[in-house]
């Protein structure tokens, strides 16, 4: 783990390894005498990528990934649910989940607050450091060089608020205190546009956790990959072209990308690096997956920690995979052997034999899940020894990506045949055969294997039109196209009475 300890050092040096990300600590720097070693200039942008991970800004901002950010796409889409289990007292959580769900939520939903938070604390950190720069005494080079990262990042965020919530505020200027105004989606895509085509010849060439001219290219692809959606407009051959530019392998082994230490993989163009003996907060997901009986299954010592029981697929999710499909194992069904005596573990210990800890594929209630309803998660590693922070990076891009983004531009004009080989990769890794036709129904249903529990199909499923007139577990037939974007979280709008509310809410 050396290569990602010493990433995540450069990212917590600056606040001591600390994970408060808040603004006051610029004010304990003296502008002019920090930033004129390679350390400090590293440490200064490194403050940016550690607000990636989220974390305890505010209680209604979650962490990064998790419940409050990753839970609003997964739910929603024919994915992921969390169903409230014992009678409501686990994960009802006031209704939140079972509004994701059912494509029922409102401006109150504090999962939605919080991935509106998450993003503006991210900006407002990554401004924060922009000013500290301009202040310094660093050359005009080295600041053009680190602006360009922070400028990236910044497109990141935007970029999901582009996708969440369309017409947000644009904040540029960390001193201009005044309530700023929505601008509309066009302009925030503009914005995210102009932002990447200026700073990805400056991004540096390589670099694991940074924005490089890869992970930048990436992010500008996907913008163009949905620019129908963001901004009325196809920009097919434009994805294309990026694409062109990014480099990149698949790992033969699809787990490589998901390992405890996945920063061996050559594969992910961008992560986000997690290490809890550094100090970092907000990976604590697969303790959320796991029922509290399964630790047995993952170490024989119950030196574990887990038992969260919460996001589990979309019932009839794991009966679309292929027996032979490779990535089927993302997903864990049926009896979780005990590695102490072999036999399977008991739900309740306190009576034996009773209530085997089998996941099944079906949710009585969404209302009352029982513990063991539901096919459980396991993508990322789970292994014995994990702490409740975990030490896996959380993938954002990967290569396998740029593959299926030019598969998807090619069959969208007309040209199947030339999607193909891109496809044929993805297949072959995944254990399958290439299918005789190549349209756009194979590839969402490519899209849906491949990046299962990746934080990618709530966007996909809005791009196909499925999100809308899809059906699934407790959803209604039809969801009113409005619903393609979150509504401006309510808190939000009292604090600021220049925000105009997102149409239909």
């Amino acid at each position: 783990m050396k290569l990602k300890s010493i990433l995540v050092a450069g990212l917590l040096i600056l606040c001591g390894g600390c994970t408060d990300l808040s603004e006051t600590l610029f004010d304990k720097i003296n502008a002019n005498e920090y930033g004129t070693t390679d350390t400090e200039i590293a440490t200064i942008v490194g403050r940016a990528y550690a607000s990636l991970r989220g974390g305890g800004f505010d209680g209604a901002n979650g962490l990064a990934f998790s419940e409050y950010i990753y839970f609003i796409s997964a739910i929603s889409s024919d994915e992921a649910t969390l169903p409230a289990r014992n009678g409501g007292a686990d994960w009802y959580d006031g209704g939140r989940y079972i509004q994701l769900q059912r494509h029922q939520w409102d401006a109150s939903n504090v999962t939605i607050t919080g991935a509106w938070r998450y993003c503006y604390n991210g900006i407002s950190t990554i401004n924060a450091v922009v000013s500290q720069v301009e202040q310094s005494s660093l050359t005009d080079d080295a600041k053009e060089s680190i602006y360009a990262e922070l400028r990236a990042v910044r497109a990141y965020f935007y970029y999901r608020l582009l996708d969440w919530f369309g017409n947000v505020p644009i904040i540029k200027d960390y001193k201009d205190l005044s309530l700023p105004t929505n601008a509309t989606r066009t302009e925030v895509y503009q914005f995210v546009e102009d932002e990447l085509l200026e700073v990805i010849d400056k991004l540096p060439d390589s670099g694991y956790g940074k924005m490089t001219k890869n992970a930048g290219n990436c992010l500008l692809a996907r913008l163009y990959l949905n620019s129908k959606v963001f901004a009325g407009k196809e920009r097919w051959q434009d994805c294309l072209e990026v694409c062109k530019k990014i480099t990149g392998q698949l790992e033969s082994d699809y787990f490589t990308n998901f390992l405890t230490e996945n920063e061996v993989s050559k594969e992910i163009i961008f992560a986000i690096p997690y290490d809890h003996k550094m100090g970092t907060s907000g990976n604590f997901l697969n303790w959320t997956l796991t029922h509290e009986q399964q630790i047995w299954a993952i170490s024989p010592t119950g030196n574990f920690v887990g038992g969260g029981n919460s996001l589990v697929a979309q019932p009839g999710l794991y009966a679309t995979f292929d027996a032979k499909d490779v990535r089927r194992k993302t997903m864990l069904i049926g009896d979780q052997i005990d590695l102490r005596t072999g036999t399977v573990i008991d739900r309740d210990p306190n009576q034996p034999g009773l209530q085997p800890l089998s996941f099944v594929d079906e949710i009585s209630d969404i209302m009352d899940a029982k513990d063991n309803e539901g096919v459980h998660w396991c993508k990322y590693e789970q292994k014995d020894g994990e702490e409740w922070e975990r030490d896996h990076d959380l993938v954002v891009m990967r290569y396998a990506e740029v593959l299926m983004m030019q598969a998807e531009c090619y069959a969208r004009m007309n040209q199947p045949e030339m999607a193909r080989p891109f496809i044929q990769q993805i297949r072959t890794r995944a254990g399958l055969p290439m299918p005789d036709i190549i349209d756009l129904d194979l590839i969402n249903d490519e899209l849906r294997k491949e990046f299962v529990f990746e934080d990618h199909r709530r966007a996909d499923m809005i791009r196909f039109g499925t999100f809308f007139t899809g059906t699934w577990w407790e959803k209604p037939d039809v969801t009113p196209e409005y619903r393609g974007l979150f509504p401006i979280p309510a808190l939000e709008m009292q604090k600021n009475n220049k925000l105009v509310q997102n149409p239909g809410y």
